[in-house]
């Protein structure tokens, strides 16, 4: 697969019951990564992060594609219609990682291949 998906985010006002809630439900293990932030654990299928959404809105749900370059990638989104959302940042002990909406303004994040811990099962 060229570009799989590798991550995912669950974001919302409260961080500790989000990570309770998964925790309770899936038996997923919550691995604490920053302030606000974990790292949710499934034990198959791809690994994530469940957290409090720094913006104050409602949250999302985001999943991560893994792609060689991001820049690029980028690029190519803004020409076939999608938006920049987050600028390509490097994540404190992690990998580099970007956001963007497509054409109907679903956000979608991108991870660069073998930029840190792109968390994978």
């Amino acid at each position: 697969m060229a570009n799989p998906v590798v991550h995912f985010e669950v974001l919302g006002k409260n961080a500790d019951a989000l990570q309770s809630f998964y925790k309770d439900i899936f038996n997923w293990q919550i691995q604490p990564a920053v302030p606000g932030y974990a790292m949710a654990l499934p034990g198959t299928g791809i690994n994530g992060g469940i957290g409090g959404d720094q913006g104050g809105g409602a949250g999302r749900v985001t999943f991560y594609v893994e792609v060689k370059d991001i820049d690029s990638t980028l690029r190519s989104i803004e020409k076939k219609g999608g938006k920049t959302v987050q600028q390509p940042m490097d994540v404190p002990n992690g990998p580099r990682i970007a956001l963007f909406s497509d054409p109907e303004g679903h956000v979608i994040g991108l991870i660069k291949a073998g930029s840190g811990t792109a968390a994978r099962a």
